[in-house]
Order: structure tokens, then sequence, then C-alpha cells
């Protein structure tokens, strides 16, 4: 990708995780939680949700290895799980609903995608900004489904196994920057060609930069 193009990837990441992180929020006052109101994270204010390594230095940190792909997160929306009507089913949800949002996000660009393809209205800039909506959240999706803390994948494994594996949980949050960075460098890209998939699937084309 061009200087351009990375800008543009960086702004469309930045506000999709913000949507991924607010929709915790609004599941957890679902729930019957309303830390993340309280603490005035309801909001797509950038500003409220940057945060510095995962959305600033691991960026950067990716772009300057050449690592192929640039991946990110802002600050996590704060919620108790105490608070909620139904602890496990409360935790399962709230972890749930940041990466359905990006899955809804991506089909509902794909359906734009596909609609404009359809009546022959597609430009390269429409379909270059549109593409890489739908590939960012699905990128997205599938990362934050990875089983390990702090991404959602953890909360959603760790609440549907029984109490005795809590002691696993806390030896993953415990060594999670190690495990983190050796999925990073070493993992994700056997995890990468299905997200190319997931996007050719969702729009019926290669995403706008590969």
């Amino acid at each position: 990708m061009s200087s351009t193009d990375t800008i543009f990837y960086i702004v469309i990441l930045i506000f999709s995780v913000i949507v991924h992180e607010i929709s915790h929020g609004f599941m957890a006052e679902r729930f019957g939680d309303h830390t993340a109101r309280f603490a005035g994270r309801l909001t797509l204010n950038p500003l409220r949700h940057l945060d510095l390594f995962g959305s600033i230095i691991l960026p950067i940190l990716l772009i300057v290895t050449k690592a192929g792909f640039i991946i990110g997160w802002a600050k996590p929306v704060p919620y108790n799980p105490n608070n909620f009507k139904n602890h496990k089913w409360g935790t399962i949800a709230v972890a749930s609903a940041g990466i359905l949002a990006n899955i809804f996000i991506a089909l509902l660009f794909g359906i734009a995608i596909r609609l404009g393809y359809y009546l022959n209205i597609v430009s390269d800039s429409f379909y270059f900004i549109t593409g890489m909506v739908v590939f960012v959240n699905v990128l997205l999706a599938f990362f934050n489904l990875m089983p390990f803390s702090p991404l959602d994948g953890s909360k959603i494994l760790f609440a549907l196994l029984p109490e005795r594996f809590r002691s696993i949980e806390v030896l993953f949050e415990r060594y999670s920057i190690f495990i983190f960075l050796i999925f990073i460098f070493f993992i994700w890209t056997r995890i990468f060609p299905y997200i190319l998939y997931v996007h050719i699937l969702i729009t019926g084309t290669a995403p706008p930069f590969f």
C-alpha cells in the first residue's frame, strides 16, 4: 500500500475498533451495567478510545517491519460483570458484541459493493473505500475471536468452560503480552488467507490493495 492508502487504512481501522468497543458498552447496559456510560465511553470521539500501544505504537511497528498487515485496538470499554443480571451470558454477550458489530459492518458494506456492481455504478474510489472497510472489519472479527487475553475470544471461551479452568485463564492473562507477540509474528500469517477468503465471499472480489 502507498502512504496515502496506509493512512486511509489506519483511519478506517481506528473507527472500526471504536465501534467494536462501543458495542461492548451498549451490550453491557442491556445486561444491567452502566459503567461504560458513566465513564463517558459510549461516544464516537476517538480521543476517548485511543490506546497508546494498540492504536499507535503497534500499527507503526507493523508498518516499519513490513509485516504485510496492520492491526490494532482501542482502550477497552470498562464494564463490571458483577452488575450483570446473568453473569455467564452477560459476559458472553458483551464479549461477542464487538465481533458481531464488525461482522455486521463487513456484511453491510459487502452488500453495498455487490449492489454497486449489479447496478454498474462502482468507481475505483468507491470500491477502494468500501472494500477496505469490509477487509478491516473481517480482520478485526477474526483477530478478536482468538482465545487469549485480552481478546474477546478468551472471555467467550472461559465463560463457557467450567470454573476449574480459571487457573488457565489467569495464566493466559499473566503472560498475555508474550503470547500475543508470538501470535502476531508467527501464527497470524497462517490465519490471514482465511480473512482474504471471507472478504471474497462477502464482496465477490479480492481486497482493493491485494
